[in-house]
């Protein structure tokens, strides 16, 4: 087994060209940062560095970067980020299609500069299609995926889950499993690519399961009606004494058996799970019991047993369990913030540097693209670089 203490993070010696940007293009830089690449981030003169609206340096999104402040309407702006590109393995970029070919810096034009750059493009809609070049954000791009539809309760409006189903699952995830696959590519055939990374494609590939089990006839097109939307009573949220929420997943038969023995119930008189009919009768009965204690009571009785238990934890409350404490979930010491993922057993993933302000790292940066300090100072002067 390799030493992790000596060994390099998995994507060390890669360096990558990120456009600054919200959402998902920054949180695919995350990922790549996490794991160890080097990456350079463009920004404009005087932005924060991200969409938060206090400190840019606590925009978690954003650690592990470098920032270097280009203007990119300025004459000379565009062909210092071309210099970049020259010794770059990968760049990513989250703006409207045909916005980076206007700026003078599309795909064509890098790869003249670099046949080996991986190009990642991040959109909602996709770089074609109907309606690729309107706005829009995940709510919007996860409705068109159907994923929207089906998410929520029986008779109610669909509920969305955060942004973290479009902007960062089928987003940002695979723009950075895909900027990982063009990479491991290149290397073997000294041939970059472009990368078209769309939130309606990402969400959609992850349904793929449940397009699975409409095509098998085992699911049905009705909100809380199937396996894992809450239609099935052994498998949801319950409402506690205190007004607290837990979790019950008890979806194999054996674990059901599990929850009843730990509640004390009989499982003749709760009757055959197959029967639909009963599924009220269940319900009825859980959502009582649960509610005769508080969620303390049940975190006792039920964690740590085959019975398919969590409490349902506010942000505040996930980073104290002892569970999530254990493992190292979220970094032990600064502002609370989740530690990279996933972990490998031969290579140290430790928690990035903190985020840049917006041009930290912009005379450093250019210095190391072979820059001459008269380049450097005429890119000042002009307003170019900041």
């Amino acid at each position: 087994m390799t030493d992790t203490a000596s060994a390099a993070p998995p994507l060390a010696g890669l360096r990558i060209i990120e456009f600054a940007g919200i959402g998902p293009g920054p949180f695919a830089g995350m990922m790549l940062a996490d794991m160890g690449a080097e990456v350079i981030r463009i920004d404009r003169p005087g932005a924060t560095g991200g969409p938060t609206a206090g400190d840019p340096t606590l925009d978690f999104m954003a650690r592990g970067r470098r920032s270097l402040a280009l203007n990119l309407k300025t004459p000379g702006a565009v062909d210092l980020a071309l210099r970049l590109v020259e010794g770059a393995d990968g760049l990513i970029e989250g703006f409207r299609p045909g916005v980076m070919e206007r700026l003078g810096l599309g795909p064509d034009v890098c790869h003249a500069r670099n046949p080996r750059l991986v190009y990642g493009r991040m959109t909602g809609w996709g770089q074609a299609g109907p309606v690729a070049h309107a706005a829009g954000h995940d709510l919007n791009y996860i409705a068109l995926s159907g994923a929207l539809w089906a998410t929520g309760e029986a008779g109610r409006k669909p509920t969305f889950p955060l942004n973290l189903l479009g902007d960062f699952g089928g987003g940002g995830m695979y723009l950075a499993f895909g900027m990982v696959t063009g990479l491991l590519k290149a290397a073997r055939t000294g041939q970059g690519d472009v990368v078209d990374a769309a939130i309606c494609d990402g969400t959609s590939s992850l349904m793929t399961m449940i397009h699975s089990r409409r095509a098998m006839g085992v699911w049905r097109d009705e909100r809380e009606a199937n396996a894992l939307d809450g239609g099935m009573p052994w498998y949801g949220v319950y409402e506690c004494a205190d007004g607290a929420w837990i979790t019950i997943g008890a979806l194999e038969p054996q674990f059901w058996a599990c929850l009843l023995d730990l509640l004390g119930l009989d499982p003749d008189e709760m009757g055959d799970r197959a029967d639909r009919s009963r599924w009220p009768v269940m319900r009825e009965t859980l959502t009582r019991i649960f509610l005769s204690q508080p969620r303390a009571h049940w975190v006792d009785l039920l964690e740590g047993t085959d019975a398919c238990f969590a409490p349902v934890l506010s942000p505040a409350e996930a980073a104290e369990h002892p569970h999530n404490r254990a493992r190292g979930i979220f970094a032990a010491d600064g502002p609370t913030q989740p530690m990279p993922a996933p972990r490998f057993a031969g290579a140290p993933t430790p928690l990035p540097p903190a985020p840049p302000r917006a041009g930290d790292h912009s005379r450093a940066v250019l210095e190391e693209a072979g820059l001459s300090a008269e380049e450097i100072e005429t890119a000042f002067a002009s307003g170019a670089v900041s």
